[in-house]
């Protein structure tokens, strides 16, 4: 949400509440990612992976 539209200045309720902060946190700390992205990256991997590894 963009406060003052010339200046490039955004507000994000997420980051105010902590809630990037947190999910972050909890990413890191499982070695689970939180973003759908990661997630498939880190499926991609395995399977890949595994994938090679029976050669």
């Amino acid at each position: 949400m963009k406060i003052l539209p010339g200046l490039n200045v955004t507000f994000s309720w997420k980051r105010a509440l902590g809630v990037t902060n947190v999910k972050r946190s909890i990413a890191r700390k499982t070695g689970i990612p939180t973003t759908r992205q990661g997630l498939e990256r880190k499926i991609g991997n395995a399977i890949i992976g595994a994938i090679l590894k029976k050669k």
